[in-house]
């Protein structure tokens, strides 16, 4: 499963599922090619689009172009931008329009956004006529390093983020690298926080050759293509290994279960926090809670630490802006999170830069006791 690039400085990273392989190309002109791309690999030749009222206006025509050169014909669902849109209210939206385009089995729900629409468009596609096929054609460096792969898909409930939803996997994601340009630097570096995921997990070497690079990847050019290549590939890698996690694949929300109580903590209110922002400080406090546990040195989180502030993203629960509820209330949000097994909280934790692993059976006392320490 080795990345490889091609003379179009486009690389490919395979995602080797069986019957449901995949590819993910990662490169610049991949909208425009995204018809072709398509054509070649799908029987079919009707497509839905999903998108939002931020990216519509940048790249939706350009996609049906595409597809429409490519014989493909397509309508488009232009849905609201942001969190909140992962609602039942514009899941059935969305659903009813896939079958208002007559949508069927072989033909395709394309994902033209960031996370929010590829969750939301990859659970439509899961459950009209019991799955079609599905394109990921992410815009955002987080959509394009995490959510774009490995067929997670879902929206959130009142009782906390991406807990209704099936396990979709996409047929082809188009990584295109041009669409970064528009993103704000906020939004990139929300995105970067799950690109320095990877090399906390299991990669030191990553996470280290990020701290010399940093600046070359919000750049641009071939260093930002490498690093998505390798987050893409660091993923691929574990959604073969464990595809419905049952096991390691866990790995994969270093970060999260802090960062999702936050966000629920905040409403999902893009203003004061987006999702890359809570896996940023989520991160440091799962190394800050390991050094507490005496399971790493304290040296790690501050490295951690230091990294995520050099790039600009938010390391403390303090730099949230407004208040923040109780420590028992994010204790009740974490408590319901998906990483809850038979009512015993499992984390996330680490041994130091790249050698984290997933510890059942964490004491609740703990964790209360570790978040009004850092309540601010």
């Amino acid at each position: 499963m080795n990345a490889t690039i091609s003379a179009s400085s486009v690389q490919t990273v395979h995602v080797p599922l069986g019957e449901r392989a995949y590819d993910i190309l990662i490169g610049p002109g991949l909208v425009a090619r995204a018809g072709a791309e398509i054509a070649s690999r799908l029987k079919g030749r009707k497509a839905a689009v999903i998108t939002d009222e931020n990216v519509a206006p940048l790249y939706l025509e350009a996609l049906i172009a595409s597809l429409n050169e490519a014989g493909i014909a397509a309508a488009a669902v232009v849905l609201p931008a942001g969190e909140k849109t992962k609602s039942f209210e514009h899941l059935m939206t969305a659903c009813d329009k896939v079958l208002e385009a007559r949508v069927e089995r072989n033909d395709c729900v394309i994902a033209l956004g960031g996370g929010v629409i590829g969750d939301l468009s990859g659970f439509a596609a899961g459950i009209v006529r019991r799955g079609v096929r599905f394109v990921q054609v992410p815009t955002s460096l987080l959509a394009q390093v995490d959510s774009s792969v490995g067929g997670k898909t879902g929206i959130n409930s009142r009782h906390g983020k991406n807990l209704i939803g099936v396990f979709h996997q996409p047929d082809l994601v188009l990584a295109d690298t041009d669409a970064l340009n528009t993103l704000s630097e906020r939004e990139f570096r929300a995105g970067y926080a799950e690109v320095a995921k990877y090399g906390l997990i299991d990669k030191p070497d990553f996470f280290a050759w990020l701290e010399a690079n940093w600046k070359a990847v919000f750049t641009g050019g071939s260093a930002r293509i490498e690093a998505i290549a390798a987050s893409c590939q660091a993923k691929a890698d574990v959604v073969v290994a464990d595809e419905r996690e049952n096991g390691q694949r866990a790995l994969l929300n270093l970060g999260h279960t802090f960062g999702h109580a936050l966000e629920a903590a905040t409403a999902y209110d893009s203003s004061r926090l987006v999702h890359g922002e809570g896996v940023s400080i989520g991160m440091v406090l799962a190394h800050e809670f390991s050094a507490r546990m005496n399971l790493a040195s304290p040296d790690d989180a501050r490295r951690v630490e230091r990294h995520l502030k050099e790039v600009g993203l938010p390391t403390r629960m303090a730099e949230i802006p407004g208040e923040l509820p109780p420590a028992e209330t994010l204790m009740d949000a974490i408590a319901q999170d998906k990483k809850v097994k038979s009512g015993k909280l499992t984390f996330i934790l680490t041994r130091g830069i790249g050698q984290s692993f997933v510890a059942d059976d964490v004491p609740a006392s703990e964790v209360i006791s570790f978040l009004r320490e850092k309540h601010p």
